[in-house]
């Protein structure tokens, strides 16, 4: 049995690992898909000082008190980030990381070194993000009707300090890991480019998806085979 802990990625919630969620604890795992402070169904606790260090932090907090050893982790898009950073709070808690079409920043970098956006978003003081049109025919077009009018209705703007601010990681690439790239094929970002340079540090397994910026949703049955074999 794994602990699998499943960090969502930007405009998410732990409601993206809903079909993964079922798979592997059908498969005999613990599965953990917390929303991250702001999200979704905790939007309405946005304030300044959300960052990829705060949600880190709650993530490695939930290693702890959930006692949870020998943890997969899994991060989708931005949730690469958190990854990374609660990988390096809690490295003795740590059995397998798992990057799906994610970011994987390095030390002072931030989402715009990596990520080229051909359209204005929408920004308050305390979050950021596409428009719901904009959702709708780009970031979700290629999910079935029904899918996509259930993400889009989910779909929340992502704390600001999160997409604009560099991250701090000053151990973790020098560290070793054991770890497994998925890209998807039909996702410009984050570019083919940078996610085969997260495999190439970490000397990860690389494999790609013929899907989506969204496998949980478009590919689960495809995912799911992967995220066991981890």
């Amino acid at each position: 049995m794994a602990n699998f802990v499943l960090i969502h990625g930007a405009y998410q919630g732990g409601w993206i690992w809903q079909k993964m969620a079922l798979r592997l604890a059908a498969a005999g795992h613990r599965v953990y898909a917390p929303s991250l402070d702001g999200c979704a169904e905790r939007r309405h606790q946005l304030r300044p000082g959300i960052t990829t260090e705060s949600q880190a932090t709650e993530i490695a907090e939930l290693l702890f008190y959930e006692d949870l050893n020998e943890a997969v982790l899994v991060g989708t898009s931005a949730g690469g980030m958190v990854v990374c950073r609660t990988a390096e709070l809690m490295r003795e808690r740590i059995r397998r990381l798992v990057f799906v079409d994610a970011l994987a920043l390095f030390d002072g970098e931030r989402i715009s070194d990596v990520v080229s956006r051909a359209t204005p978003r929408v920004s308050t003081l305390l979050a950021t993000g596409p428009s719901p049109e904009e959702a709708e025919s780009r970031m979700f077009a290629d999910l079935d009707p029904p899918l996509r009018a259930w993400a889009l209705a989910r779909y929340t703007p992502h704390p600001i300090a999160v997409m604009e601010d560099p991250v701090a990681l000053k151990s973790f690439w020098s560290q070793a890991w054991s770890a497994m790239v998925i890209r998807c094929r039909r996702s410009p970002n984050p570019p083919e480019a940078h996610q085969r340079r997260t495999a190439e540090r970490l000397a990860a397994r690389y494999i790609e998806l013929d899907t989506g910026h969204y496998p949980m949703l478009s590919a689960p049955d495809a995912l799911a085979r992967l995220l066991l074999e981890a």
